[in-house]
């Protein structure tokens, strides 16, 4: 079969080709004595070339024969070959232009195969024509079986399902050409697994084709498949696979009692909650359609029992909801209802799905402990009762038919427990001792009762002994130990609110009074009862003045209402203090009076203590000029050194610091060794003067530790701490001295006080003040360097 090659009336001349073309062409091209482009004329002549796969021949297979119009048959043309398979696959006669295959192909390998061709002048060697492409395809014969890849198979349908109800589809593949022929054309069929099952012999889809098959019956089929090509023909190809087909389990059996009635045995000491035993019912079914659930029918005697579905293994358990007692009821009948707990409505026509069953319980006789007449005792006892009182009793009884008698013991769990006795016989709880409610408000002993013919069998019950309170511990009141009023308070103000506490436990309503003693009026403060178990400490006059009297004292008695009542008294300590308005605090303290509001409370008790240093040196070089003691002067300098130490509490203060020791010369403070402490203070002091100031920390050296000696071994002799701690503050302090005379207080000469005139009218007049008072301590000053000098 040969064909003419169609011309290619697209081609391009490119100049690639213009090197190639035919000697020929360019000698006719001469001829008319110029060069010029003409279109070449292809005239391939070729089959559209096809080899059979698989070929067995003994002479290479023929493919087809190339030839160019261009050849006349003389020889003049030769013919090559190139692309995929030339010369190892392929192979062409160069003068003839026949191609052969050299070897047997197959097309699950490579299905076509490109290559080239090329018509060469045989004299020049030069390209007569553009090489063309064309395609040798392997033809395809039936050489291949259908396969299962996925092979073999599994499924699943429900069972009692409608003929037609699709089960699972399979599919073969076959490696031969489905566009050539009828080798790859499969059909399926069923070898094995008839009546119960079909397959379509186009698509390989299986389907049910026996109606109600039963999984109870019978649950896994097995269907032997067969697929085969050549559409089935005779001759054809053919394969099989497995498919193992499960019937899956729906709820169409009821479950069922295997007996009509059920005996269980029970002891009657068997506790609340404990298992009596199980039933069962069956069920065809699997999984969840086997489930079950069990009830008790309501009515006759299942009210004592309950029961509980076991859904592992579908059991019923009977569990005890009372006590049993086989002196009352020796046995229990009722009945157990079974059902599933999931219900597939396609099958409700086959009948219901439970079934009951009828249940007795048969209660066995034990010997049982005694029984208590409550589940637990509380006793109510008052502290300080007497040993030997009863507070109460505890009874227990054998409920047996043998009627045992009852003894009774006390278990010791703790030491407190020996604090209480109980009669064996009679049961009756007494004290041992004396209870102390606030060591312990309640005490939890346990009582234990005993069959006299088995003390194996015994019964604890818990009993809780209350202490009552008896009113013995007065309340106190629960205030700070101080408070403050302001100087500008009203008659009839609040200044503070008070409250009680009571170690003792009260009782419901206890009520506290609060009052002031009648023997002690005041007349700047009472205690006002508010009623609520609060007072309020209440201003009786204005106009308080911290600079007349700072600090007041206050008796508050309270007293509850026990019986006997019990009250105590608490003395409030008040200071008067400087205000914002009607109540905002800005200051309790001396320094309030003198201070202006931008100095602050470091810097004045600097100038106090400065000021009182100068003072006692000045009053001490007085009395050493008059050589006369301490004692004598009314206006002793240690006087002054206390007085600003202790404020004192006012005349009602008892507590206060009693200054009349340090003024009476005649009372026991002056003792043996008095006379050698002034002596040794005189002598300080002359040597102080003829040394001079260089002699001073040698001299006060010796006197400390002698007057330390002194103060420890407990004379009464005031010590001379402004001496001490003045004049003399140590050697070898890295950060050097901290005297406040030396570098801190530093007299102006001058005496300027001008400056303050600029804080306000208020200042100017303390400027005025100041400036006088430094005058006079300069005075003082010039003096004492006199007398030194």
């Amino acid at each position: 079969m040969r064909f003419l090659l169609v011309k290619n009336k697209l081609s391009i001349l490119l100049s690639s080709l213009g090197k190639v073309t035919s000697l020929v062409s360019r000698t006719r091209l001469r001829r008319h004595g110029k060069f010029r482009v003409q279109r070449i004329k292809r005239g391939w002549v070729w089959n559209q070339f096809f080899v059979l796969e698989e070929y067995m021949g003994s002479e290479p297979q023929y493919v087809g024969k190339l030839h160019t119009d261009m050849d006349n048959e003389d020889n003049a043309v030769k013919y090559t070959l190139s692309g995929e398979g030339a010369g190892s696959i392929f192979t062409i006669d160069q003068m003839t232009g026949d191609i052969h295959a050299l070897v047997g192909l197959d097309r699950s390998e490579k299905t076509y195969y490109t290559l080239k061709a090329q018509a060469v002048s045989i004299y020049t060697g030069l390209p007569l024509e553009p090489q063309s492409e064309f395609i040798i395809k392997v033809q395809d014969i039936n050489d291949n079986e259908p396969q299962f890849p996925d092979g073999p198979y599994s499924a699943s349908v429900p069972e009692m399902s409608p003929t037609g109800t699709y089960v699972t589809q399979v599919t073969a593949t076959d490696a031969d050409d489905p566009t050539y022929g009828n080798s790859a054309r499969i059909v399926y069929s069923i070898i094995h697994g008839q009546p119960y099952f079909s397959v379509d012999p186009k698509t390989g889809i299986i389907r049910i084709a026996l109606a109600n098959m039963d999984r109870e019956v019978k649950g896994e089929y097995q269907v032997l498949l067969q697929a085969k090509d050549m559409g089935g023909q005779l001759g054809g190809l053919a394969s099989t696979t497995t498919i193992n087909i499960t019937l899956s389990d729906v709820n169409d059996n009821p479950p069922c009692f295997a007996k009509s009635i059920f005996h269980l045995w029970i002891p009657e000491s068997a506790s609340f909650g404990s298992a009596v035993g199980q039933i069962q019912a069956h069920d065809l079914d699997a999984g969840s359609n086997a489930e079950v659930n069990y009830v008790i029918v309501p009515g006759d005697e299942g009210n004592m029992f309950d029961i509980v579905s076991n859904s592992q293994i579908q059991e019923g358990v009977v569990i005890l909801k009372k006590t049993l007692d086989y002196e009352t009821k020796k046995s229990y009948t009722f009945t157990v209802e079974v059902s599933n707990t999931q219900l597939d409505h396609r099958f409700l026509h086959l009948g219901p799905f439970k079934d009951s069953a009828t249940v007795k319980v048969n209660v066995l006789d034990m010997d049982e402990p005694p029984v208590f007449t409550k589940v637990s005792y509380s006793m109510d006892v008052y502290e300080d009762t007497p040993p030997g009182t009863i507070i109460g009793s505890v009874t227990a009884q054998d409920l047996d038919a043998s009627s045992s008698a009852v003894r009774y013991f006390l278990e010791w769990q703790m030491e407190s427990d020996c604090c209480f006795d109980i009669d064996t016989v009679e049961g009756t709880i007494s004290t041992n001792e004396y209870l102390d409610r606030e060591t312990a408000v309640q005490h939890n002993i346990t009582v234990t009762a005993t069959k006299v013919n088995n003390p194996l069998l015994y019964t604890n019950v818990a009993v809780a002994v209350n202490v009552l309170d008896v009113n013995e511990f007065p309340p106190e009141l629960a205030f700070p130990s101080d408070t403050f009023v302001c100087e500008n308070s009203r008659v009839g103000q609040v200044i503070q609110t008070v409250s009680a506490v009571d170690k003792d436990l009260p009782p419901v309503g206890q009520r506290f009074f609060f009052k002031s003693p009648k023997e002690l009026r005041n007349r700047n403060f009472t205690v006002r009862d508010f009623g609520n178990n609060t007072a309020g400490i209440v201003s009786r006059r204005k106009g308080f003045q911290q600079r007349l009297q700072n600090v007041y004292v206050l008796p508050v008695v309270v007293e509850d209402s026990g019986y006997p009542a019990q009250s105590s008294t608490a003395t409030l300590t008040i200071r008067v203090c400087s205000c914002e308005g009607v109540a905002s605090l800005l200051s309790c303290s001396a320094e309030a009076i003198f201070l202006p509001v931008g100095l602050s409370t470091g810097a004045l008790l600097a100038i106090l203590l400065c000021v009182a240093l100068l003072i006692a040196l000045y009053l001490g070089q007085r009395r050493y000029k008059e050589k006369d003691t301490l004692m004598t002067s009314k206006e002793d300098i240690r006087d002054n050194v206390i007085h600003y130490d202790d404020e004192g509490g006012g005349e009602a203060d008892t507590r206060a610091f009693d200054m009349s020791t340090l003024r009476n010369t005649h009372s026991q403070v002056t003792n043996v060794r008095s006379p050698d402490v002034h002596r040794q203070t005189a002598s300080l002091i002359m040597n102080n003067k003829q040394r001079g100031t260089d002699g001073n920390a040698e001299m006060v050296k010796e006197f400390i530790p002698k007057r330390l000696e002194e103060s420890q071994q407990g004379y009464v002799a005031p010590p001379y701490d402004s001496l001490a701690t003045y004049t003399y503050e140590g050697e070898g302090l890295v950060a050097g001295s901290l005297s406040s005379i030396e570098e801190s207080w530093v007299i102006d000469d001058s005496g300027d006080f001008s400056s303050l005139g600029d804080w306000g009218q208020p200042f100017k007049t303390l400027a005025m003040e100041e400036q006088s008072f430094s005058q006079r301590i300069g005075g003082l000053i010039q003096c004492f360097r006199g007398q030194v000098t």
